[in-house]
């Protein structure tokens, strides 16, 4: 059985004070109670640590009985001894015996504890089992008590979608380890950093509460062509000299078609043109979209033969 240090868990030294104790406590419940961190498992457990913690060190005889024990384990390990080896027999509560103080008050205990208001092993090997609702505990009259419903805790998951995806939108099946399964709808124009909330999709609620919602992160993966600016995208096309020298059209890959873009004459190379319209839809109104700017890079052409070379010579020679 493991030992529990109390005099840790509250953060005081062996020779506090009752003040003392009562100070930790409440500061340590304060931070750790379960109506401050709704849902959240690893307070929970600590809050009842810190509870039990106090349950015997605030109580003069417990706490008496508590330090004895304390001596004889210490004594026991710093001898080599094994914690499984320990002789308990004498430590050990009398059969049937139980107590009915408690620092927390019947609610409280109820809620946090459960109806059966145990304290772990190594209190009750000591003090023996509670009675956490025994007429005799509250004056004499039965205590029922309902814990109340509290929010369970909301979940947050990172998904990672492409620009496609962020462009058209479309639906998701995120399966967790227990092999639960939601359908997560992304709606277009989401960007990385988009945060969606799936309201009631959380962990379910404490006694019948209601379930907290998940957050979706969303990470857009870069894309091979494509850089975008909020709704803007832009885009680098190569074209050939000589559509950028006399002027034609060209065909643009849009992110969802492709379209035709007319070339000027003598179109320097570099010069951007915007396409409106052509770039991601707005997520709070799809309907409108941002635009798409297309730098035109001129491709210069390779493995000239010996005419073609004369040809240029004699075209550099006219200017």
């Amino acid at each position: 059985m493991e030992y529990k240090d109390y005099y840790k868990i509250l953060g005081v030294s062996k020779s506090a004070t009752t003040e003392e104790i009562k100070k930790a406590f409440r500061k340590l419940a304060r931070k750790h109670h379960p109506d401050i961190n709704p849902g959240n498992k690893e307070a929970e457990e600590r809050f009842k640590e810190i509870s039990e913690a106090y349950e015997v060190l605030s109580d003069p005889e417990k706490r008496k009985r508590y330090d004895q024990f304390g001596t004889q384990w210490q004594q026991f390990t710093q001898a080599g001894g094994r914690p499984e080896d320990f002789n308990w027999s004498q430590w050990r509560a009398q059969p049937g015996a139980t107590y009915t103080h408690f620092t927390l008050s019947p609610e409280e205990f109820a809620e946090i504890f459960g109806g059966e208001g145990r304290f772990s092993s190594f209190f009750e090997t000591l003090f023996g089992r509670s009675r956490p609702f025994a007429a005799e505990a509250f004056g004499g009259r039965e205590f029922h008590y309902e814990p109340r419903p509290r929010p369970g805790r909301d979940l947050e998951r990172t998904i990672t979608i492409t620009l496609e995806e962020a462009f058209r939108g479309g639906t998701r099946i995120l399966e967790w380890e227990s092999g639960r399964k939601i359908e997560a709808k992304i709606p277009p124009g989401v960007k990385s950093g988009s945060r969606l909330r799936l309201k009631g999709q959380g962990e379910p609620g404490p006694y019948g509460g209601p379930p907290g919602d998940l957050y979706l992160q969303i990470e857009v993966l870069p894309h091979p062509r494509f850089q975008r600016q909020g709704d803007d995208l832009s885009m680098v096309l190569p074209v050939d000299l000589f559509t950028l020298l006399l002027g034609g059209k060209v065909e643009v890959p849009a992110l969802d078609r492709p379209v035709k873009l007319d070339i000027p004459p003598e179109t320097a190379n570099g010069r951007v043109f915007r396409l409106k319209g052509l770039g991601m839809p707005n997520l709070k109104n799809p309907e409108k979209r941002g635009d798409l700017y297309v730098t035109v890079k001129a491709v210069l052409p390779t493995r000239l033969s010996e005419k073609e070379k004369e040809l240029i010579r004699q075209w550099q020679a006219l200017r």
